[in-house]
């Protein structure tokens, strides 16, 4: 009897394929809704609003008096490049494509977006927070690490079970038995 529980408690399991794939449900239940509403924000049919030249080049629209066209050709390249990993990337996390590359991308747009809030919109101590100030309310800080921690599981545990990365390389090898 103490040998079979010894046995279950020493068992190995491979945690790893159900790390990536509640990570993605997570992603997909929590962020995946916000980067595509804040995305649809920036675009006016097909074309992107004055609006994502305010949320991205904050003070330099403001200083052309809220003319885009008065812009660099630099910062209409950025601001589309952004829109489009906002609608992007949040889908190819979703199906487990690229995951690990596509998480690091999203750690990266995070980091941009984060330091746009703090140099381009200004935001105050009251909205960045701190560590450990029991202040959930301050959504910069707490929300920010959260997400930046989600990604980086992702990025390091890959996409999981029933991910396309996963399920590809099988597919392409002339297996058509893709349930393991």
């Amino acid at each position: 009897m103490i040998a079979q529980l010894h046995r279950i408690e020493t068992a190995r399991i491979d945690a790893a394929p159900f790390i990536g794939l509640s990570a993605r449900l997570v992603f997909g239940a929590v962020l995946a809704g916000y980067f595509w509403a804040s995305a649809r924000t920036k675009l006016d049919g097909l074309t992107l609003s004055p609006n994502a030249y305010a949320q991205v080049f904050p003070r330099q629209l403001e200083a052309t008096g809220y003319d885009p066209s008065a812009l660099p050709f630099l910062a209409h390249v950025i601001t589309a490049a952004g829109t489009a990993a906002e609608f992007v990337l949040p889908l190819l996390l979703l199906l487990g494509l690229f995951t690990r590359l596509s998480a690091v991308a999203m750690l990266g747009f995070l980091a941009v977006m984060t330091l746009t809030d703090l140099y381009g919109h200004g935001v105050g101590p009251e909205t960045i927070g701190a560590p450990f100030d029991r202040d959930p309310a301050a959504p910069l800080w707490d929300q920010r690490l959260l997400w930046a921690w989600l990604l980086g599981v992702l990025a390091l545990s890959g996409g999981g079970a029933l991910s396309l990365d996963r399920q590809l390389p099988r597919l392409w090898s002339g297996k058509t038995d893709i349930s393991g």
